[in-house]
């Protein structure tokens, strides 16, 4: 019987010493945990929406060009204002023209057509639009037409150039001096 007792109790204590190592419960390890919320990131805008665009002549009147007949020595201005928005910490986009695809009955040498020059307020743009305010701003672009002087006898009388449609697309670009 002793032998049995003892087989028994070992028994007991093997079976014991193989929870508490197995995982029923603990060996004095000591467990520690934190959560952080790294916060959330946010997508920027890139966008632009056209105002309506007015011709004017050499004074700055406005004329209407469905029924405006230029002359030698014309010169007209279509001035287009764009919106732009650009929202981002580093955004930074190009302005262009597309789409203008001119059907021109003038003879070359007799008219000068400008691609669209891009400004806001005064300061002119060249093509490279950056918004360090993160605001909506105003972007103007002109392109002017010009019926030269120096036209004779009566060249291009009855001559029509018709611009088509003309698109601003507003294309996001890395700014200068950031990678």
């Amino acid at each position: 019987m002793k032998n049995s007792a003892l087989i028994k109790g070992t028994a007991a204590i093997a079976v014991g010493a193989a929870l508490l190592l197995g995982g029923g419960g603990t060996l004095a390890s000591w467990n520690a945990s934190t959560t952080q919320n790294p916060g959330t990131v946010v997508a920027g805008d890139l966008d632009v929406v056209a105002g309506t665009g007015v011709w004017t002549d050499r004074a700055g009147h406005a004329v209407n060009i469905s029924t405006y007949k230029v002359v030698p020595g014309d010169k007209l201005t279509y001035t287009q204002v764009l919106d732009v928005t650009l929202t981002g910490d580093k955004m930074a986009a190009e302005v262009a023209a597309e789409g203008a695809t001119p059907d021109n009955g003038f003879t070359e040498a007799n008219v000068a057509v400008t691609d669209p020059v891009l400004t806001v307020g005064e300061t002119g743009l060249g093509v490279e639009v950056t918004n360090p305010l993160r605001t909506s701003q105003k972007v103007t672009a002109k392109i002017t037409f010009e019926f030269k002087w120096a036209t004779a006898d009566r060249d291009d009388v009855t001559a029509e150039y018709d611009f088509n449609e003309v698109s601003f697309a507003l294309n996001q670009i890395t700014q200068t001096g950031l990678s």
